[in-house]
């Protein structure tokens, strides 16, 4: 193995067949098996712009280093080569060691390997807070600030999800703004729309049902270096019920009506809409359908936009395995 020493290179900035050194955080290792029994470990590595999953296979040189060394959560520097190949892109390593103090006067900074918002996080916090303030219900606005605020560290760093959508630091502020922006648009939308519908659509609920319909993810999910991992609360109940059950003891004491309670709380049960999804009812109000499709949409758009940025192939389609299970039309131009 040769001892020459190479550029630092961001694991993202990697071209297919490059060779360089960079630092990465392990995110995971699986131990499992192929069809044949035989096992092996699937591993991840990831900066702030990408991670490689891959095989280390039994009769790597790897397999014990992986078995005995190789701890996810903590950052390593590498030497190692990217390929495209049919199943993504993968890593063959040269050299993997533990990053070390000494690494910072090369440039290393843990937060080089965190996958982060576009936006910066206190801008998204004080525009949510910007649109709550546009509630006309005192006490509803009141509650909707007090959660906010009261959690507010936390939201800075928040991720949306383990995987799938926003699963990254910022990604639950960015979630929720483009949600309760989407939202604004239409109660304001509908409300002029359908002026004489009874009872009237209520836009202080659509807006307040949007920037609290996850909150209860605070709950059930912890950020870690690796990411996002479920609490055992998350595991055992979820973030819909403890959402509502967020929602429940923030309204202790106040005046706010019975009525705009029990409508809050339905849409936080029924945002995810059918029972495998976790919702134990469907959205039964007009309020609580715009914060639905609301959110839904946010969620598989974000999904299709990172299933079209990562996709390694380069035909007019991209491949199914995506975490919308389908393949997304690039266009004959690809």
């Amino acid at each position: 193995m040769s001892t020459q020493s190479l550029p630092l290179v961001p694991l993202a900035d990697l071209a297919d067949g490059q060779e360089a050194d960079f630092f990465a955080l392990l995110t995971t290792k699986e131990s499992l098996q192929t069809r044949d029994g035989k096992p092996y470990f699937r591993v991840g590595f990831r900066d702030a712009g990408r991670e490689v999953n891959f095989p280390i296979w039994s009769d790597s040189a790897w397999s014990v280093d992986c078995r005995d060394r190789w701890t996810p959560g903590e950052f390593y520097k590498l030497r190692a080569k990217l390929q495209q190949t049919n199943y993504g892109p993968q890593l063959e390593i040269r050299k993997i060691r533990p990053v070390t103090e000494a690494d910072r006067a090369d440039g290393f900074d843990p937060a080089m390997c965190q996958a982060c918002s576009r936006f910066d996080p206190a801008e998204m916090f004080d525009e949510l807070l910007g649109l709550a303030a546009t509630i006309a219900d005192e006490e509803l606005r009141s509650l909707v600030v007090d959660l906010f605020q009261t959690h507010r560290e936390t939201l800075l760093v928040q991720a949306a999800a383990t995987k799938n959508h926003h699963a990254f630091q910022g990604g639950f502020l960015e979630h929720v703004l483009s949600v309760t922006r989407t939202c604004q648009f239409l109660a304001d939308k509908y409300g002029s729309e359908y002026p004489d519908m009874t009872p009237a659509l209520d836009r202080d609920l659509v807006l307040a049902g949007a920037m609290l319909h996850d909150i209860g993810k605070l709950r059930e999910l912890e950020l870690r270096p690796e990411g996002a991992v479920y609490t055992s609360a998350g595991q055992l109940i979820g973030h819909i019920l403890q959402g509502r059950d967020m929602v429940r003891e923030a309204a202790a004491g106040r005046d706010l009506r019975p009525e705009t309670l029990l409508r809050l709380e339905h849409i936080i049960v029924s945002h995810q809409r059918l029972p495998e999804w976790g919702s134990p009812k469907p959205p039964m109000t007009p309020e609580a359908l715009i914060v639905h499709y609301a959110d839904d949409l946010d969620a598989k758009y974000q999904m299709m936009v990172t299933a079209l940025a990562e996709d390694p192939g380069s035909g007019p389609l991209t491949s199914s395995k995506n975490p919308l299970r389908q393949k997304i039309y690039r266009g004959e131009a690809f």
